[in-house]
């Protein structure tokens, strides 16, 4: 080869070497410092497309297994209610069996009665709060509902009154008529309901929509509860506004502007027993999108509405002490009901040995899936590292001889000497 000095081929060489030792100790440093086989798809395309996959399915099952905890926490707590309302259904044996017996007279009878009476209204109500992240778990809570826009035209759910719930013992007879009155006194907005023997007012002022505190919102509800007269109203969005009308025009209820005397309403419903069926709840344990995935509890109710019916034909709720001839029919009233009862809380256990299952299955998924992606996309550490030493040798010998290289031309000017 000969001799020039324009052009320094050696040196050209031993760079060009250099520049690619230095990208594969570069690109080696990078797994090396992420701990990953793949950076980048130049790396792996097809490990890096199915590694992403496997992360995404990883992550998804991690997800699944936080909802499987809180399906069994949320069946927890309706086996806890169920338990309570099991109790109460002991005591309402007992004293049905006492009131049976000839030694007692209808005034004492009437004693028990009450008790009665009461623990119905106990279970209703345990029913009725057992809720998880407001989900109802156990029943309505039994009683009646009536439908405001079927029974009135004032109050309708464009009012906010979206919906009237009668408790078992309410004292509303089904003959009765109710008077809802809303008005402003002495700058606090009150809402008073009247059969015209019995009346309840409460304080609504907070619920305003301009100036209230805790106004309803956009798709939400909220409880009244009129215990004195055995009513629950469930107010929607709309109530707030009509909260303002009466306030501004001293009494309004229906919202036109103009003062009212109080919007009356038939109960036409009062005489019906009814409860509020339970909407089934789905749970999402897989990563998937198929019916698979979802795992579904069928909740059953169990309040003094539903309890006896499967088992019998007479509700709870329907049973009383009065007579000994009634206080007979509710011993079996009551055994129906505890049947009901057992059967519901069995359901509840089958769901949670399912969950326990799927729990263990969605554990042994997500090993495996994660131990696949390991294999795909983590390092070999030592390994890395020995082809990491290898190239940081090749760019201290490529640095070395670039140097020798551009040494060269200098033994050309002892020729020009």
């Amino acid at each position: 080869m000969s001799l020039n000095i324009i052009s320094n081929y050696a040196a050209n060489v031993a760079h060009r070497n250099l520049q690619a030792s230095d990208a594969d100790a570069t690109r080696s440093l990078a797994k090396l410092s992420s701990g990953t086989r793949v950076v980048s798809a130049r790396d792996d395309a097809a490990s890096m497309a199915i590694g992403a996959r496997l992360n995404a399915e990883s992550q998804s099952l991690k997800t699944a297994t936080v909802n499987v905890g809180q399906a069994n926490s949320m069946l927890q707590i309706a086996d806890g209610g169920m338990a309570t309302i099991d109790n109460v259904l002991v005591r309402m044996k007992s004293l049905a069996v006492q009131a049976s017996s000839g030694n007692l007279s209808d005034t004492e009878r009437g004693f028990l009665d009450d008790e009665y009476g009461n623990l119905t209204d106990e279970i209703n109500r345990v029913a009725g709060t057992t809720k998880f992240n407001d989900v109802q778990l156990l029943g309505s809570g039994g009683g009646v509902e009536s439908d405001p826009t079927a029974v009135g035209t004032a109050v309708t759910s464009a009012q906010g009154i979206q919906g009237l719930t009668f408790s078992a013992n309410s004292p509303i007879a089904s003959t009765d008529t109710i008077t809802f009155d809303m008005q402003n006194v002495a700058g606090n907005t009150i809402l008073t309901l009247s059969n015209g023997t019995v009346s309840q007012s409460l304080d609504v002022t907070e619920l305003g929509a301009a100036t209230g505190t805790d106004t309803i919102g956009v798709g939400q509800t909220k409880e009244l509860n009129f215990d004195e007269l055995g009513i629950k109203l469930k107010l929607n969005e709309n109530f707030g506004a009509a909260v303002d009308s009466a306030a501004a025009n001293a009494n309004d209820f229906d919202g036109d502007g103009t003062g009212d005397t109080g919007a009356t309403v038939q109960i036409g419903l009062r005489a019906t027993s009814a409860s509020a069926a339970l909407a089934d709840v789905d749970f999402q344990i897989g990563s998937g999108n198929t019916a698979n995935d979802r795992f579904t509890i069928q909740l059953t109710a169990v309040d003094a509405g539903s309890l006896g019916t499967a088992s019998g034909s007479t509700a709870l709720q329907s049973s009383d002490l009065s007579n000994q001839t009634n206080a007979q029919a509710a011993i079996e009233t009551v055994g129906n009901a505890i049947n009901d009862l057992q059967s519901a809380r069995a359901s509840i256990g089958v769901y949670q040995n399912r969950l326990d299952f799927a729990a263990q299955n969605l554990s042994t998924t997500q090993e495996n899936t994660e131990a696949a992606r390991s294999t795909l996309m983590d390092l070999d550490v030592a390994s890395e590292m020995t082809t990491f030493s290898s190239k940081q040798v090749l760019v201290q010998s490529g640095v070395a001889m670039l140097a020798q290289a551009n040494q060269m031309p200098q033994n050309l000017l002892r020729l020009l000497q």
